[in-house]
C-alpha cells in the first residue's frame, strides 16, 4: 500500500494515469508525446520510463510486450483495494 500512495503522490505519474486512463495501452514514445502536448510535461523518455517503473511497482501500470513495442496499461485494482480499507472501516464503525 505505502508503494500506491508514493506512485500517486509525484504529479507527472499521476498525469500518465490520467493519459493511461483517458486512452489504454500506448507504448513510451506515445505517452511522452501526450504528456507534452497535454500537460506540457517535458520530461525525458528515460524519466517518463522510471515514472512508469514505479507505477509498475505498485501495480498501478501493467505491460505487455508485442513484438519491440511495450504497451502500458492501467491497473485500477490497487486503488479499489484502498478504498475498500477504509468503507469496510467505516461501515464497521456505522453499525
Amino acid at each position: 500500500m505505502v508503494d500506491v500512495f508514493k506512485a500517486l503522490a509525484d504529479p507527472t505519474r499521476r498525469a500518465i494515469l490520467d493519459e493511461l486512463v483517458d486512452r489504454d495501452g500506448q507504448t513510451l514514445f506515445e505517452l511522452c508525446t501526450r504528456l507534452i502536448s497535454r500537460h506540457g510535461l517535458g520530461s525525458s523518455r528515460q524519466a517518463i520510463s522510471q515514472h512508469l517503473a514505479l507505477l509498475e511497482e505498485a501495480g498501478l501500470v501493467r505491460t505487455r510486450r508485442e513484438g519491440r513495442s511495450k504497451f502500458h496499461h492501467v491497473d485500477v485494482a490497487p486503488l479499489q483495494g484502498l478504498a475498500d480499507r477504509w468503507t469496510v472501516a467505516h461501515r464497521k464503525e456505522s453499525q
